[in-house]
This record gives C-alpha cells, sequence and structure tokens, in this order.
C-alpha cells in the first residue's frame, strides 16, 4: 500500500503507479458533480460550464454558508461524500465526455465505471464516511459555483483543496476494483462458514 499527493492537473503517468487500496490526497481543483450534473450532461447533452480535463470531482451534496459582507462567496460547513454509485448509469460516458481524472465518492461503482477507468486512465476513490466536517477543513476557498438553480447540494461547486482526504483507491487505471474483489473474498469465506456450520446444528423441518 502506498501512498502519494495528486495535484491537479492530474496526468495518466500520476495515476499509472497506484493500485487499489493506496492512500492518495489531492491538492489542487476539486468539484462536486453528482446526480444532477451527470444527468444534465449525459442525458439532456448540456455542456459542462466547467472544464473537468485532468481535475477530479466529487460526489458529495455540501452544506454551504454565503460570507456575510461578501455577496456570492461561500464557505463550506460540512461536505460528506454521496453514494458513488447512484452515478454508475451515467460515470463511463461522464469520463469519457470530460478527461476528468479522479473521482471521489462514498463506497465503490461497477463495472462500467472500471471499464472507463481502464479505457481512459482515471481512478475511483473512497472518502471516509462520518468525515464530513474534516473534509470542510481540507477545502482552502470556493472559487465559484455553477448550476445553483439545481439547489445547494446539486450545484457544482469549485473549490481549491490542499491534501484533501485520505483517499482509498477502489478502482485503479487497470480495472482493478477493491470492493469486487472483497465481495468475491468474503463469499468464498461465507460458503466455507456457512458448511461448516450446517454441520454442527441441526434445525426442524
Amino acid at each position: 500500500m502506498k501512498s502519494k499527493i495528486l495535484t491537479t492537473p492530474i496526468s495518466n503517468e500520476d495515476l499509472e503507479t497506484l493500485t487499489i487500496g493506496d492512500i492518495v490526497y489531492l491538492t489542487g481543483y476539486l468539484i462536486t458533480s453528482r446526480d444532477d450534473v451527470h444527468q444534465r450532461l449525459i442525458k439532456q447533452h448540456k455542456p459542462l460550464p466547467i472544464d473537468l480535463a485532468g481535475r477530479a470531482i466529487f460526489h458529495a451534496g455540501p452544506i454551504m454558508q454565503e460570507i456575510e459582507g461578501q455577496p456570492g462567496k461561500y464557505r463550506v460547513i460540512s461536505i460528506g461524500p454521496t453514494t458513488s454509485m447512484r452515478m454508475e448509469k451515467y460515470q463511463k460516458e461522464f469520463i469519457r465526455q470530460t478527461g476528468l481524472k479522479l473521482i471521489v465518492g462514498k463506497g465503490g461503482m461497477g463495472p462500467d465505471t472500471a471499464g472507463a477507468c481502464r479505457e481512459y486512465k482515471a481512478i475511483h476513490a473512497v472518502f471516509p464516511g462520518g468525515c464530513a466536517v474534516l473534509a470542510a477543513n481540507c477545502v482552502e476557498e470556493v472559487e465559484k459555483v455553477e448550476w445553483l438553480d439545481l439547489g445547494m447540494p446539486e450545484a457544482m461547486w469549485v473549490m481549491r483543496v490542499r491534501e484533501f482526504g485520505p483517499l482509498i483507491v477502489s478502482i485503479d487505471t487497470s480495472g482493478n476494483n477493491l470492493f469486487e474483489n472483497n465481495k468475491k473474498a468474503f463469499n468464498i469465506k461465507k460458503d466455507e462458514l456457512v458448511e461448516e456450520i450446517c454441520r454442527h446444528v441441526d434445525y426442524l423441518q
């Protein structure tokens, strides 16, 4: 297991040595992009207002507070990850169209995303759940917000972060999938344990 700091813009070479289970931290730009953003690009074919090439997105719905006396300027109160699997049906095409390199969220993603990470050299990483205030402390500045008409959780918040993390690599550029590998290993152990228990436990029919 390795630890590495990624800085935007992220290149293919930055990601090629990473494997599932490695720990990364992000410095540079992190942009929130969840359900509605994905749907606007993929289903409604609306161009994104932000260039995501070489950048990182966060599946998250933050709580923001407008800074008193500074209209249009915000600070992050809390920013916890959203379940990434909700974006699975859009993520492959989203990666292809945008050229993004890092996806941050909660939980694993499926085969389409793994295939896209392999084909377009991107990674998915998991931010630990329950650490939304810690995440907010890694944000140096909220530079701007786009598509605020979607509401605070769904808007695209452009944040400058420093050593945002820890992030656990769950899908690497070879398409290896940490969560799927863990499921297979668990099922093998589960079947063996159930078989052993059944040899010692009787039940009524």
